[in-house]
């Protein structure tokens, strides 16, 4: 693992504000509506920018949001400096979320240089699909999102996992050809949004903290700015609401033992003021 020193971590957060910047953008030419989400938005209430021990930057908007942002970015991305990736452009991608990257770097996770796409430093971008109402069709979907998350986790899991069982499952599981876990992650998503009003969404394979029903879909119907390192980004209007149902005491700080970086196997970043 990459130990990172103050100012590795720092060049790595600007290079992510780049890439933050460059969707924005995107998303504002093409009235698009998305959220700074997790540590970013926590960061942005906080701190004013990055958390400063944090490594990544996340964002989210609505599926139909997304869609439209899948779309903008093979017209107005600019590919000189970036690419984006996600589960229907990208050969070996097995994520239920995009990422935009930053061309000439790399930002390798550990037991994941196996996977055959590029791998640069990345703003993860996260659909919100729907709950079903009703709490046996919720329950179902569920356990149907547990499992594509484990299917499309299988390959870096037959490494990690923490003992020989699980690790024999994800073995089993990361045999399924990439075609039928394409296919079925596309239906679970067609399924999940043909009640276009459910009162709760979700990322369909990230886990809802604190056994939580979902996200309220009101949340990402009226969006506002806040600043984020001396910028203006978008953020849901029930931004509080949102944070305190993810991390309870938002603005306390947690203890110096949970304050911790993805651990690293390969680091290549750019000096932006070359």
């Amino acid at each position: 693992m990459i130990e990172f020193d103050g100012a590795t971590l720092r060049l790595l957060q600007m290079i992510e504000l780049e890439i933050l910047t460059e969707i924005d953008r995107i998303c504002r030419k093409n009235n698009i509506h998305y959220s700074l989400t997790g540590g970013t938005l926590l960061g942005a209430v906080r701190n004013g920018g990055f958390i400063p021990w944090d490594d990544d930057a996340d964002i989210s908007m609505l599926r139909s949001e997304y869609r439209k942002f899948q779309k903008a970015c093979k017209t107005d991305l600019d590919e000189d400096r970036f690419y984006f990736q996600d589960i229907e452009s990208t050969k070996g991608y097995r994520w239920g979320y995009g990422k935009v990257r930053r061309k000439d770097t790399v930002f390798l996770r550990e037991n994941q240089e196996h996977m055959e796409y590029e791998q640069g430093v990345f703003v993860d971008i996260f659909p919100r699909d729907g709950i079903p109402d009703g709490l046996i069709a919720a329950k179902a979907h569920a356990l149907a999102c547990f499992i594509m998350r484990k299917i499309m986790w299988s390959p870096v899991g037959q490494a990690t996992g923490t003992n020989k069982w699980e690790k024999i499952v994800y073995k089993f599981l990361s045999r399924i050809p990439e075609s039928t876990m394409k296919k079925t992650y596309r239906k679970l998503v067609r399924l999940s949004n043909y009640n276009k009003n459910t009162e709760f969404v979700r990322a369909l394979t990230f886990p809802l903290p604190n056994k939580q029903k979902g996200y309220r879909r009101s949340w990402y119907q009226k969006y506002t700015q806040v600043e984020f390192e001396n910028r203006k980004f978008m953020v849901q209007a029930f931004y509080k609401e949102w944070l305190e149902s993810e991390f309870g005491d938002y603005m306390r700080l947690p203890p110096v033992e949970q304050r911790k970086v993805h651990p690293v196997s390969q680091l290549k970043l750019i000096d932006l003021e070359e």
